[in-house]
């Protein structure tokens, strides 16, 4: 479970947004360990109806934490943050060693702007599975989002180290570097993730959004056109391609 990767499906409404020229790239990754129920492909009212679902059979059993788990994941994705922490609160409180619900906890902490809470579950939960990718990738991203620069690149270098075979380790990184203006360093860290995962549209896009900043527009238009070979639609990206043209 702690493995797997939330797709991007969520994210891809807001590419088209100006938001994504400076540092949409955290959230974009932020958002990507949301491994949430399979349920990216659901309307609203399914996922409503899902909940309501969990919340019946959750008074039948109001003892079993992975039925909690299950409920609270439907909260997290209806953004229902409060409802989710109290669950995620419950299943603590039982049994204070559950990884799933720390993490689940950190990333709704984060989303409540509960920065200290949410770096002290992340922090509990590497106690208890030292090295954990996503643990450690959440932790230097709250860390970046709380402006602690310093520790949240020190944070991500180390995890490009233990992981230098992971596409997202660079993609994150660079995320970090793009938002701080590192370009050049920006622009090498989404190469090495594209060239580890070079079917991901999101790198290709971040990495022409990088070189547009950088002035480099042929190689930047070269991206986009890259990404609508791979399946992204023109108009997504109609303001890129505008961006190239200036």
């Amino acid at each position: 479970m702690m493995g797997m990767l939330f797709l991007f499906s969520r994210v891809a409404k807001q590419m088209e947004s100006s938001e994504m020229r400076r540092g949409l790239q955290i959230v974009l990754l932020a958002l990507a360990l949301c491994f949430a129920p399979r349920a990216q492909a659901q309307t609203y009212e399914e996922m409503r109806d899902s909940l309501e679902a969990a919340v019946k059979l959750l008074e039948k059993f109001p003892e079993d934490n992975n039925l909690r788990l299950k409920k609270a994941s439907w909260n997290l994705l209806l953004e229902q943050w409060e409802y989710a922490k109290r669950e995620y609160d419950i299943v603590l409180d039982r049994d204070p060693r559950n990884v799933a619900a720390l993490y689940y906890r950190a990333y709704v902490n984060e989303k409540l702007h509960r920065y200290k809470f949410a770096r002290k579950d992340y922090e509990d939960m590497l106690a208890i599975v030292p090295g954990d990718f996503n643990g450690q990738l959440g932790l230097a991203l709250l860390l970046q989002k709380d402006l602690r620069y310093t520790e949240a690149m020190n944070r991500i270098n180390h995890l490009v180290e233990q992981y230098p075979d992971h596409a997202v380790a660079y993609a994150a990184r660079a995320g970090m570097e793009s938002e701080r203006g590192m370009l050049e360093l920006a622009e090498y860290d989404f190469t090495e993730a594209m060239r580890l995962d070079p079917d991901n549209t999101d790198f290709i896009i971040n990495r022409a959004d990088v070189r547009i900043r950088m002035q480099h527009m042929e190689d930047a238009r070269k991206d986009l056109d890259l990404a609508v070979e791979k399946g992204v639609s023109r108009p997504a990206l109609a303001d890129l391609y505008a961006r190239c043209r200036k």
